[in-house]
């Protein structure tokens, strides 16, 4: 029902129970319809309601819309020190700097992070408020602890200071294997949750196996968390209605959280979203594991940040030993240790198995064979199928597991998906694999393998970051008119907690809470800011180059380097957003734009989704840097097939005047045809060399509307 009419949250469930009273007809019935009504942030409900009863609440005076529930699916420790946010006097190992903004932020100390997800589990070593120096609750904290099912009120703390869980739109069937409380049954939560800002806890590593060993800890490790569970157990994924998911905003706008991070999938229609920005809360938001596919991102939403996901300088190698002494090295996270194996092998490796090929290992395929005891060769199909290669891997691996095999190959173009490895468990060696590898596996006289423990290894001879061929890209087929995503951030094998253990995961799931601790730490050193110049602040000032200053590459089919629609602005820069010069700033009024022309927003980005001849857009930068008097002036990169003037070139600020400057940007058609994108840059760069500020353009030429490239 949009805008609140009262400030008494009492007085707006009233009002919906009355406007549901007037369409079924008695007070009683309205009451017993209703599932949720949504006062702090906006108004709205969600109810049980047949469809001629929906029809006629369309027609009610104030209703916005309505809708049928949808339900959402999450996407489903290396990456803090490969930002540069070395912890404490630990020095930073990767190609950043240790991290200013940490100790700036004094760790994220006392900023609130809303997490709507699938639950929390207390007890991990992670969320232990012991011995960290935790103060008192925040007082402007309004959340509470909702107990249930094996979660009682000690289950909160100074560290998760508040819990809530929705569950009215989700059946009980579906409900057999959740806790009807905050608990997480799934893990996703409390994985995304502890990313975010869990305290650090020495000697983790992937399910107590040795991989990825080290400290895990949170980007802003002394921030609070409110737990909001909306996404529930079903099937083996984690579900999320619409309803709870609103629920849980509502509730978090009204608790006084500072951000809000959805790693959930298809939130598009999410609108109410802007409430929570309107209120000063940022909101950060994954955007999807449907790539390398054009278009196929999720939760392009203006207002929020959507963050897609990228490699870091780590990886698992795994040798496979042929039978006539060939070495071949894959990918995979067996952890198993070499004792454990030794008692079937006449070394410390594994058993020799017998291979066996199939073109596609698909639940017939492998049925058709006795597999009992083999290594199953998978090799990838021709055709992209209804199955991307991660899923393709993840079904190939539990019909080998059901066969009976004791290890799998697996050709695919891409590492950056072993998650897999959740089915495998650590115990059957899921290896996957280059092409070459299969060819030199087919063209060896051995039938035999054997399958040797993974090894970690890190640092600079691992080439990233590169964006993950999982992660969506853009452009938005919702709003052409905003380019996403936003930025990227670590999404590839993970390390973080899930029950009392700690999993590597990865996906556009995992590198949301990445960019969510970034802007918990923000949050902290500039409490004044708006979402906008956060948001701005972060695309601004991101790395489109790798150490080597190199430009960043995107996995896909054939590596490629990496365009705005796979990054955004580029690789989250930490330190750097802490001081970005320049900011774009937009109140949350302005958003209204959307209906209208999405390119007149004051966004840190351009996108000009139909250029015939010639399009002018404006920005409005605001002076945030440490001197009153800066000049900075434009570098221009035009995208390929088009001209691209910026009016006035150079723009100055001066001690007592004006922090905004409006420019202007002019593109025209060089070639008329009809194009695809191409890509481009504004950058404006101020004369003491402090401070660059770039935004990243996409441009698609049009001879006619409604014309598709085919080329």
């Amino acid at each position: 029902m949009g805008e609140k009419k009262h400030d008494d949250p009492s007085l707006v469930v009233a009002s919906h129970h009355a406007t549901l009273a007037s369409v079924l007809g008695s007070k009683d019935e309205a009451l017993s319809s209703i599932v949720y009504s949504y006062k702090h942030g906006f108004s709205g409900f969600a109810a049980k309601l047949t469809q001629p009863q929906a029809e006629e609440l369309k027609k009610y005076p104030g209703v916005v819309s309505v809708k049928p529930n949808t339900y959402h699916h999450v996407h489903t420790t290396r990456s803090w020190d490969f930002l540069g946010m070395s912890y404490g006097q630990q020095q930073s190992s990767s190609w950043s700097s240790s991290s200013r903004l940490l100790r700036k932020a004094k760790y994220g100390e006392d900023v609130i992070v809303g997490v709507i997800d699938s639950g929390i589990w207390p007890e991990s070593r992670s969320f232990d408020d012991s011995g960290y120096g935790y103060g008192p609750v925040p007082k402007r904290w309004k959340g509470v602890c909702q107990t249930g099912q094996a979660f009682n009120a000690s289950n909160c703390n100074r560290k998760v200071i508040g819990a809530r869980w929705y569950a009215a739109d989700v059946s009980e069937e579906d409900l057999k294997n959740e806790y009807r409380s905050p608990r997480d049954a799934n893990g996703h939560g409390t994985h995304t949750a502890s990313t975010i800002a869990g305290s650090p806890v020495r000697n983790a590593s992937h399910h107590g196996g040795g991989l990825a060993a080290g400290i895990a800890r949170g980007g802003a490790p002394r921030a609070r968390l409110a737990i909001y569970k909306a996404c529930h157990a079903v099937g083996g994924s984690a579900s999320c209605g619409d309803a709870s998911i609103l629920a849980a905003l509502d509730a978090a706008i009204g608790d006084g959280v500072d951000l809000v991070s959805l790693s959930l999938g298809g939130l598009g229609e999410i609108y109410q979203s802007l409430h929570a920005v309107a209120a000063g809360i940022t909101v950060v938001l994954a955007a999807g594991n449907d790539g390398p596919v054009e278009q196929s991102l999720n939760n392009a939403l203006p207002w929020g940040i959507t963050v897609a996901a990228a490699t870091m300088d780590r990886t698992f190698p795994t040798v496979v030993t042929l039978g006539d002494g060939e070495k071949l090295v894959g990918q995979s996270l067996y952890y198993h240790n070499r004792s454990a194996a030794a008692s079937t092998s006449d070394d410390d490796d594994f058993a020799w198995r017998h291979l066996i090929l199939f073109p596609s290992c698909d639940e017939k395929n492998l049925g058709s064979e006795n597999i009992t005891g083999k290594i199953v060769i998978c090799r990838a199909p021709v055709f992209w199928s209804d199955y991307p290669p991660p899923r393709q891997l993840s079904r190939a691996s539990r019909a080998a597991i059901a066969g009976g095999a004791k290890g799998i190959i697996f050709e695919q173009y891409s590492t950056n998906s072993l998650d897999t490895q959740v089915v495998c468990q650590g115990h059957l060696p899921c290896v996957v694999v280059d092409r070459e590898s299969i060819f030199t596996i087919q063209s060896s006289d051995s039938n035999v393998a054997k399958i040797s423990p993974a090894a970690t290894m890190v640092g600079s001879q691992v080439a990233s970051p590169r964006i993950a061929t999982f992660s969506s890209r853009g452009p938005s087929a919702e709003f052409p008119s905003v380019l996403k995503p936003d930025i990227a951030a670590p999404g590839v094998s993970i390390l973080a907690a899930m029950r009392d253990s700690y999993v590597l995961l990865s996906g556009t799931s995992m590198a949301c809470p990445h960019v969510s601790a970034v802007v918990a730490l923000l949050k902290s050193v500039h409490p004044d800011w708006s979402p906008a110049m956060i948001k701005s602040a972060i695309v601004t000032t991101a790395s489109v180059t790798d150490r080597f200053g190199l430009p960043i590459q995107a996995n896909s089919v054939q590596r490629k380097p990496a365009d705005a629609f796979d990054m955004g602005g580029g690789l989250i820069a930490p330190d750097r957003a802490m001081d970005p010069g320049l900011v774009y700033d937009i109140q949350p009024e302005e958003y209204t734009r959307l209906d209208d022309r999405a390119d007149r927003l004051n966004l840190p980005s351009i996108a000009v989704s139909d250029l015939k001849n010639s399009v002018t857009v404006s920005r409005t930068v605001t002076n945030v840097g440490p001197a009153e008097v800066a000049t900075y002036r434009a570098v221009v990169e035009a995208p390929a097939g088009v001209t691209m003037d910026v009016e006035p070139p150079v723009i100055a600020f001066e001690r007592g005047g004006a922090r905004n400057a409006t420019f202007r940007v002019t593109f025209v058609a060089k070639q008329r045809v009809q194009g695809g994108y191409a890509f481009g840059s504004l950058t404006w760069l101020d004369d003491a060399k402090r401070h660059s500020v770039r935004i990243p353009v996409a441009v698609r030429t049009v001879v006619r509307d409604l014309v598709a490239d085919v080329a």
